[in-house]
């Protein structure tokens, strides 16, 4: 089969597409001959080794797929041959055929085609659990989401105003957020060309409920500040680069609450949340109320520029492997 491979650890250049053994299947596990994957922020960091979770070399990136399934381990149960799925794993999606285990793959909804499905579930899911559990974002509340051209930022753009929230989205260019503001975010601000401080307390002069970031770096503390007593920050990832460094006294003088999320924590402590959350999502999805943005489409023998796209901040939305 034709997968992209990293030999090495390095920049998005030392993938390559190659033909490769399939993977062999195991118990508990299926076989998925995909049609389209989506690239992630965190395949360029896995990549480079510089992701929390290291992948030894060699190995197969790609971290979302949708796909048709072809092959079911004999003790599988309620996973068929044939069967239309999406699914996340840590590497293996750049691939005419990825094996995972049977329980990290969902049904696809009808109507819906694989490029779409292959874009929802990572900066989808990310962003509900986000605004529906730990910022807890009410209708009427005001939230500013960061990075809100990309594929975590713009889903919670989508989301937030789903819920009900008047939603100020802050990206890097003017293309950014026309986008943002195609799926509802009311206040637009555009960082690199003004002062994101006075920009959101011009716009908020009342303060913010939340604020959702993804981005970190110097984006963190203006908007932090930008809070109203009370109010929830939520760290959500690292996109800039740079963990931010946050004076306490902030906390302290406003009272507000700094919040943290990483999807294992659902998972693992808060699978009721995280039912009813993904089916209230998945509800949406089937019904088009919530539909990916997929700014870009390369094919899988472009990955190294798909991934080089995403590693440079050119991603507007999701980016889509066509396999």
């Amino acid at each position: 089969m034709r997968a992209a491979v990293c030999a090495s650890y390095g920049p998005p250049e030392v993938v390559r597409v190659e033909e490769v053994a399939p993977p062999s299947l195991g118990d508990g596990q299926v076989r998925v001959r995909v049609g389209a994957a989506a690239v992630n922020f965190p395949d360029v960091l896995i990549v480079a080794n510089e992701y929390q979770l290291k992948v030894p070399v060699p190995f197969v990136p790609g971290s979302e797929f949708a796909g048709v399934v072809t092959e079911v381990a004999p003790e599988v149960r309620g996973v068929t041959v044939g069967a239309r799925v999406s699914g996340t794993g840590l590497f293996g999606a750049f691939a005419e055929d990825v094996v995972v285990n049977a329980n990290v793959v969902v049904p696809i909804p009808d109507g819906i085609d694989l490029t779409l499905a292959a874009a929802f579930g990572v900066a989808h899911r990310t962003a509900y659990h986000v605004l529906r559990s730990v910022a807890c974002v009410q209708p009427g509340e005001e939230l500013i989401v960061l990075g809100a051209g990309g594929g975590v930022g713009l889903a919670a753009v989508q989301l937030g105003v789903l819920l009900g929230a008047s939603v100020t989205a802050v990206a890097s260019s003017r293309e950014k957020l026309d986008v943002a503001a195609s799926y509802g975010a009311t206040k637009l601000v555009d960082h690199r060309t003004t002062d994101l401080r006075q920009a959101l307390r011009e716009l908020l002069p009342q303060g913010a409920d939340a604020v959702i970031d993804p981005v970190g770096g110097d984006l963190s503390e203006p908007a932090l500040r930008a809070l109203h007593y009370g109010g929830r920050f939520v760290t959500v990832g690292y996109a800039s680069g740079v963990i931010p460094r946050v004076p306490l006294n902030l906390v302290l003088l406003k009272g507000m609450q700094i919040l943290g999320f990483q999807m294992l924590d659902f998972v693992v402590h808060r699978g009721d949340e995280l039912r009813r959350n993904e089916g209230e999502l998945n509800a949406w999805f089937a019904a088009g109320r919530v539909v990916p943005h997929i700014g870009a489409t390369f094919a899988l023998e472009d990955v190294a520029a798909a991934l080089r796209y995403v590693a440079d901040g050119h991603a507007i939305g999701k980016v889509v492997l066509d396999i």
